[in-house]
C-alpha cells in the first residue's frame, strides 16, 4: 500500500502545504511550503485576505505537481474554526470574510440570547458560548443591518469556500459545521428555530458531508493553472482541531488531549454529544470528531498570548520561541499568577500592557523583564489546564490517566513540563504536525487505504517520535492553584464556565 495527499493547514498565523506518504502503514510528511496569514484592517474591520490565500494554495500545488513524481491521491484542507464567507446568488464571494477577532460581536451573546436563552440555546446545540462563534457574527450583521445579507445566496465556512474554489462545489463539512452553533448535533442538521430567531433563511446552509468525502475534482481551470487536473478534492477534518485529535496517537479511551496552538483545545472523547447542567456551568462545547466521534472540550487562550507578546518585543529583540521558553525556565517560580483565559486578553492593542493592566487589577505585581512575563503564561496555561482538567473528572466517568499534547505547542517542552507538573498526569508529547497528518490519515480513510479511526491512530503512533513527561513534585503548584483560583475570582469571569 503506498499513496500520497496533498495538505493544506491553514492557521490563524500561518499556512502550511505538506505531501504525506504513507506507505506500510506508517507516514511521512514533508513540508512543501509555509506562507503568512494576517488579518487585514478595511473600513475599520478585520478581516482574512482569501485571495492571497487562494494564490497560495494554487502555488503549492504547482509547487506539488513539479516536486512529486506521481499525482497525489488527494487534497484535502483544513483552517481555523467558526469564520464564513458570503455568497451573491451567482456564486460570488461577497467581500473578504471577517476574523473572528474583530470586535463586531461585542454584546453579541447577551443580545441574542434575549431571543433564545443561554439554556436554550446549549441544548439545542452543545456548544460552548463564546462571542466569535459563527452564530453571533451572524447575529452581529443582522443586528447591524448589514447589507451583504440581503445579497446573499449562500454561506460557506473557510475550508468549504477553499474547496469550492478549487472544485465550484458547494459542500459543508461536518467537524466544521458542528462548531458553527448553527448545527444540531442530536439531529444531524442545521437547526431551523435558531435561523428563525436569526431571521435569516437556512436555505443558505449547505449539504453536511463527512470527513473523507469527495467533494468534487480540481476543476480545469485550477488544473491548467497548477498543473494537477482531475485530483479529488477530500473534504477531510476540515475544523483542524478535528484533524488534530484524530491523529492523536493513543490507545484506549482514559486520556484527555490538548491540541497546542495558536489555541489551547482540551477535552476527551466521547461516542455522543455531553448535553447537562454541568457542561452548561462549565461552558464546555461537542464539536464533531472523525470517523463519527464527539469531541468534547474546552478553548483555552493558547499560544496567542506569547505570540502576541513577541510581536510587541520585536521592535527590541526579535525572540525566537525557543528562547523565550529557555528564559522562562531560568526566571523566578510563580512571581504573580494569570487567568490566561480573561477576556481583556482576546485581541489587546498590547499583549504585555493588557497582561501588566490584569495583575495590578488583581492585586499583583506585574514582573520585571521578558523573561518573568513569559513564565507568568506559561504558568497560567498549565494551571488553567488543571482547573478545565478538574472540571471533565467532574463530567466524565471514565478514568482520565494521562494527557496527550499535540500541534506546535507540543515542542514547548517547559509549558509540556508545567502541564504534567500542574495535573500531577503523565503527558506524551507529539506529533508537532498533528493536524496535517490527521488531514493526510482522513483523506487516506476516506479513499480506502484505512478503514478507521483506530487505523489511522495505530499509522500516528508508528510514525512520529513522541517525548514523555512524568510529575516532579506537585505541592508548590497546589498552592499556586488555589492562588489562581482567588485570582480568578478577583478578576470577574463573565460566565461560570472561565
Amino acid at each position: 500500500m503506498e499513496a500520497s495527499f496533498l495538505a493544506f493547514d491553514l492557521g490563524a498565523e500561518s499556512g502550511r502545504a505538506f505531501v504525506g506518504s504513507l506507505k506500510d502503514k506508517k507516514l511521512l510528511l514533508d513540508e512543501l511550503d509555509r506562507f503568512p496569514n494576517e488579518m487585514v484592517r478595511d473600513s475599520g474591520h478585520l478581516h482574512w485576505d482569501i485571495h492571497a490565500l487562494f494564490r497560495q494554495i494554487k502555488k503549492a500545488i504547482n509547487r506539488c505537481s513539479r516536486k512529486v513524481t506521481s499525482s497525489p491521491s488527494g487534497i484535502g484542507i483544513d483552517t481555523w474554526g467558526v469564520d464564513f464567507a458570503l455568497l451573491d446568488r451567482d456564486g460570488a464571494v461577497l467581500g473578504l470574510p471577517f476574523a473572528y477577532r474583530d470586535d463586531r460581536t461585542e454584546g453579541t451573546i447577551e443580545g441574542f440570547t434575549r431571543i433564545i436563552s443561554r439554556e436554550r440555546l446549549y441544548e439545542l446545540t452543545g456548544i460552548q458560548l463564546m462571542r466569535f462563534n459563527t452564530l453571533f457574527q451572524l447575529f452581529s450583521m443582522v443586528r447591524d443591518r448589514s447589507p451583504l445579507l440581503e445579497e446573499a445566496g449562500d454561506l460557506l465556512f473557510m475550508p468549504d469556500l477553499f474547496n469550492y474554489m478549487l472544485t465550484g462545489e458547494m459542500k459543508s463539512e461536518f467537524t466544521f459545521a458542528t462548531t458553527s452553533q448553527l448545527f444540531n448535533p442530536s439531529r444531524g442538521d442545521w437547526e431551523q428555530e435558531i435561523f428563525d430567531a436569526l431571521g435569516i433563511s437556512s436555505g443558505m446552509m449547505q449539504e453536511v458531508v463527512q470527513p473523507g468525502t469527495v467533494v468534487g475534482s480540481l476543476s480545469e481551470k485550477v488544473g491548467t493553472e497548477t498543473g494537477l487536473g482531475g485530483i479529488p478534492i477530500i473534504a477531510t477534518g476540515s475544523h483542524d482541531t478535528a484533524s488534530a485529535v484524530a491523529a492523536v496517537p493513543a490507545e484506549g479511551d482514559d486520556w484527555a488531549y490538548i491540541s497546542s496552538g495558536t489555541w489551547s483545545l482540551m477535552g476527551v472523547e466521547t461516542t455522543e454529544p455531553v448535553i447537562t447542567a454541568d457542561s452548561i456551568r462549565f461552558n464546555f462545547t461537542n464539536e464533531g470528531g472523525v470517523y463519527g466521534t464527539n469531541r468534547f472540550l474546552k478553548n483555552i487562550m493558547g499560544l496567542w498570548l506569547l505570540q502576541r507578546c513577541r510581536e510587541a518585543w520585536a521592535g527590541e529583540r526579535e525572540y525566537s520561541y525557543e528562547e523565550l521558553a529557555d528564559m522562562a525556565g531560568e526566571a523566578e517560580p510563580f512571581q504573580a499568577i494569570m487567568d490566561p483565559d480573561h477576556e481583556e486578553f482576546l485581541n489587546p492593542p498590547s499583549m504585555p500592557e493588557a497582561i501588566a493592566r490584569y495583575l495590578g487589577e488583581t492585586g499583583q505585581r506585574a514582573p520585571r523583564g521578558h523573561a518573568g512575563l513569559v513564565r507568568v503564561i506559561m504558568e497560567g496555561l498549565a494551571l488553567r489546564y488543571r482547573e478545565v482538567l478538574e472540571q471533565l473528572r467532574k463530567m466524565r466517568a471514565q478514568p482520565i490517566n494521562r494527557i496527550h499534547i499535540v500541534g506546535g505547542g507540543s515542542r514547548n517542552r517547559l509549558l509540556c513540563r508545567f502541564t504534567s507538573d500542574a495535573t500531577g498526569l503523565p503527558v506524551i508529547a507529539g506529533p508537532v504536525e498533528a493536524t496535517a497528518a490527521g488531514n493526510v490519515l482522513a483523506q487516506a480513510m476516506g479513499l480506502g487505504f484505512l478503514s478507521s479511526l483506530e487505523d489511522i491512530r495505530r499509522v500516528a503512533r508508528s510514525s512520529f517520535e513522541l517525548e514523555k513527561f512524568t510529575p516532579a513534585g506537585t505541592l508548590e503548584w497546589d498552592t499556586a492553584y488555589e492562588r489562581f483560583l482567588d485570582v480568578k475570582r478577583q478578576s470577574g469571569a463573565r460566565d461560570a464556565g472561565r
